[in-house]
């Protein structure tokens, strides 16, 4: 009897013993922290291809097509990529400037020695940067003459007024303020700002990085503008012409105003537009987990990360 309770206490100490020791190890190579990986290992996140953050961020580092490593993961908005980024101490990807950095727990690293500031992005150093476009929708190409007025209105408020311009400035836009004019000024071009709006919606959609700018300045013009309503559906660059002017222009999807988060390319015509331009200069920033150590990358060390040649954080 006593030699099987000898036998039993041993087997209960050695399956112990595995379990601790299984414990301890987790995945080999890495230890977990509140569920986050800590081995150096890098994990790469990436916008989606109609993404023009991603575009601008690519064409920075020189990364070709089809360069991208197959490890990486996609992520389906600006707000997307810093949440991933923020909770994954490996993580590394890249963001608008005008992301809320601290609320997201990622910092920005500064690209080439140069910090992203309003100052770099407008005096040239800083080389990762893009504009913020806009596309509107044809002339008379609108559900009333009103709307279309209230259209052109917002654009002008946006784009030249100081009061506009301001509120770019204020959510992370990088903009010129030296031929900027009071909104009264401008406002008195636009009549129907004087009546009740409330029944109309300006609608807009393309680049999640623009969004916080843009909405931003809905709010600013809505109580100018006699509460003209509006509505916001952000989902890519991509989407701003054909939104706009294109095969979507009348069906489920369809918008008044349209924003890209880069120049538009050769084959998004925007010739037709009622009107189209820059509403201001954005950086691109490569973000990493706020613990990360780092504070600056090359614009070699970013391709080689991207690209999957280099795969840790510690590697030379």
């Amino acid at each position: 009897m006593k030699k099987i309770l000898s036998l039993f206490i041993v087997a209960i100490l050695a399956l112990s013993l595995v379990a601790c020791q299984g414990a301890q190890t987790g995945t080999e190579g890495s230890q977990t922290t509140g569920g986050t990986s800590t081995s150096s290992t890098i994990n790469v996140y990436t916008r989606d291809s109609s993404s023009g953050t991603r575009e601008a961020f690519e064409d920075a580092i020189g990364l070709g097509e089809g360069e991208l490593t197959s490890a990486a993961s996609e992520v389906s908005s600006n707000g997307d990529m810093a949440t991933r980024v923020g909770q994954d101490v490996n993580g590394i990807g890249y963001a608008s400037l005008t992301t809320d950095f601290e609320a997201n727990n990622v910092k920005a690293l500064s690209f080439e020695g140069v910090e992203p500031t309003s100052e770099t992005v407008l005096d040239g150093s800083y080389k990762m940067q893009r504009p913020f476009n806009y596309v509107t929708r044809a002339d008379g190409d609108y559900e009333s003459d009103e709307k279309q007025q209230l259209v052109e209105a917002f654009i002008a408020y946006m784009t030249q007024s100081v009061e506009g311009l301001t509120v770019v400035q204020e959510n992370g836009g990088i903009v010129d303020m030296s031929e900027a004019v009071a909104w009264s000024e401008l406002a008195a071009n636009y009549p129907v700002l004087e009546q009740d709006n409330s029944g109309i919606t300006i609608r807009t959609g393309g680049s999640t990085s623009v969004e916080k700018v843009v909405s931003a300045c809905l709010q600013a013009f809505q109580p100018l503008a006699g509460n003209v309503d509006y509505a916001m559906a952000q989902t890519g660059s991509g989407d701003a012409v054909p939104r706009t002017l294109g095969s979507e222009k009348d069906g489920a999807n369809a918008i008044d105003i349209g924003f890209a988060s880069r120049a538009f390319n050769d084959d998004e015509d925007v010739s037709g537009a009622l009107e189209s331009g820059e509403i201001c200069k954005d950086a691109v920033v490569v973000i990493v987990e706020a613990t990360n150590p780092m504070t600056d990358i090359s614009q070699q060390e970013a391709h080689d990360i991207f690209s999957g040649t280099k795969t840790s954080f510690d590697a030379e």
